[in-house]
């Protein structure tokens, strides 16, 4: 074996490694989820507090969804004197046209609801909400983006815990309304869940950071302002916000048992756009606020918490980078009979994908419902986080070297259950780039790989190179393809929004 071969294999195993790291955390995740599972967060002491809250409904070309969201949000019970609902509208489109007819509705009812519509952008989602709060006349600030569908006693269930003054924020866990609608939402469901009712839970009961999602949360005014306010400087402001305030000192609850629904995206691009936002945004906080955490008091296990939330996303340019090495690794020892060193491979890869499908079982177990009927969608979920791979890696890349993006907005359609989307606007269309030819050339290389494993008799490598071709496969045809299977059903709401604000 030449010494560039050798160099090679050192370069793939390190990042096996690498991705090992990221993997095992999962079970520290877990551990610690069953470790605080039946801590649940403590009412404060004493009378009962009614304080005056704000909900901000930030929102961007939603003509789809804007309708059922106001609805949703008015159905809120809580005393009408103390209430006020802004309705923060940066749309370009006839969603202002239709936001501004359904809140003079509810203003018409007795509702303190205002529509407020920005011409200026500045700032996006963050400029918006801080732009409303400036007016805003709530000593508590409760924010809900254009896809959910709050509860009625969404501020019974948070507010209370506001007794306590050192709580700037109360986080709810999301929903899913159309969870049922494809392969692909049952997937993005899974991932939330795991996301929320492990890593959520674990965080915040063990006392280590965890953040606000952008929606479905309640923050202490105080708290807002004393972190230094919402700020655009990065992707995921409610993210930055969220550990600037902790640093501040400021404790945030999160409450697994009140439930927020909301819609996931239907289609790939949108998927895909979503992700490279989170993907990206994370990685900037963490290069503008990990120097400030690790220089902090904080104790050294919140330190590397923090250290493994902000940075996971680099996990997605190994993903990348071993995906281009592994079928060249494969060749590589099969030629020089080194058979057995490809057992080597096997406890970096069960250490990745065990650790991967425990993380999301536990997830599924722990929602309740059908979940036995869900765990069946794990071995798609592993190939959907391996198919993201590229996307994730360019919004990391991007991220590392400085290159700036506009806040590109998640299409919403109004897809509830099984009913299917229509819409003819490109702008409620998740957008198209380059990145879906390398995954259907990376699929191509796993298609070659599986044939040169069952030639070779590498039967143990075979589910693998399964997954590693089908999530590339599936990317990238539903990246190019989607909009072309999907049934055109104009949905109910779409047109009752339309009627009414004619």
């Amino acid at each position: 074996m030449t010494t560039g071969e050798l160099i090679f294999l050192g370069a793939y195993f390190a990042i096996l490694v690498g991705l090992c790291f990221y993997g095992s955390h999962r079970y520290a995740m877990a551990w610690l989820y069953h470790r605080h599972r039946g801590d649940r967060p403590a009412l404060p002491e004493g009378p009962p507090i009614r304080p005056r809250v704000t909900i901000q409904l930030p929102i961007f070309n939603e003509r789809f969804v804007v309708r059922r969201l106001i609805e949703h949000v008015c159905a809120i019970r809580y005393p009408g004197e103390l209430l006020e609902i802004q309705v923060l509208d940066d749309s370009t489109d006839d969603t202002v046209e239709i936001a501004r007819a359904v809140v003079a509705e509810w203003a018409a009812r007795g509702v303190d609801i205002v529509h407020i519509h920005r011409t200026d952008r500045t700032g996006f989602k963050a400029g918006a909400l801080q732009a409303g709060m400036q007016v805003a006349k709530g000593e508590f600030i409760a924010v809900f983006d254009a896809d959910f569908t709050p509860e009625p006693d969404f501020l019974e269930q948070t507010v209370p815990y506001f007794a306590d003054d050192g709580v700037g924020m109360v986080q709810a866990r999301w929903d899913h309304i159309n969870r049922g609608y494809s392969l692909l939402t049952q997937a993005q469901s899974i991932l939330l869940d795991g996301h929320f009712i492990i890593e959520h839970t674990a965080r915040n009961r063990s006392g280590r950071f965890f953040n606000f999602n952008g929606t479905a949360g309640i923050w202490r005014r105080s708290c807002i302002e004393d972190a230094g306010g919402w700020q655009h400087d990065t992707l995921t402001e409610d993210l930055d916000l969220s550990y600037r305030a902790q640093l501040e000192g400021w404790r945030f609850v999160f409450l697994n048992d009140v439930l927020a629904p909301a819609e996931v995206p239907v289609e790939m691009n949108a998927f895909k756009t979503q992700q490279h936002r989170w993907a990206k945004g994370s990685i900037q906080v963490g290069l503008k606020l990990l120097p400030r955490i690790l220089r902090s008091a904080q104790p050294r296990h919140i330190k590397l918490e923090a250290f493994i939330h902000l940075s996971n996303n680099l996990a997605y340019v190994m993903m990348v980078v071993l995906s281009a090495m592994m079928p060249f690794a494969l060749h590589i020892r099969v030629d020089h009979g080194w058979y057995e060193t490809l057992l080597i491979d096997l406890p970096f890869f069960m250490g990745a994908t065990i650790s991967v499908c425990t993380f999301y079982l536990m997830s599924q177990r722990e929602a309740g419902g059908n979940w036995k009927q869900r765990i069946v969608y794990l071995p798609f979920v592993l190939a959907l986080g391996i198919g993201l791979a590229v996307n994730n890696a360019k919004a990391t890349l991007e991220a590392l070297f400085g290159h700036e993006s506009p806040f590109v907005r998640t299409p919403k359609l109004g897809v509830e259950g099984k009913r299917r989307a229509r819409t003819k606007k490109r702008s409620y269309r998740g957008g198209r780039n380059l990145l879906p030819s390398i995954e259907l050339a990376l699929a191509a290389v796993y298609a070659y790989t599986l044939y040169y494993c069952v030639q070779a008799e590498l039967w143990l490598a075979l589910p693998f190179m399964c997954l590693f071709f089908v999530g590339f496969l599936y990317t990238g045809v539903m990246s190019l393809f989607q909009w072309s299977f999907v049934r055109r059903e104009q949905p109910r709401a779409t047109r009752e929004a339309g009627a009414r604000s004619a």
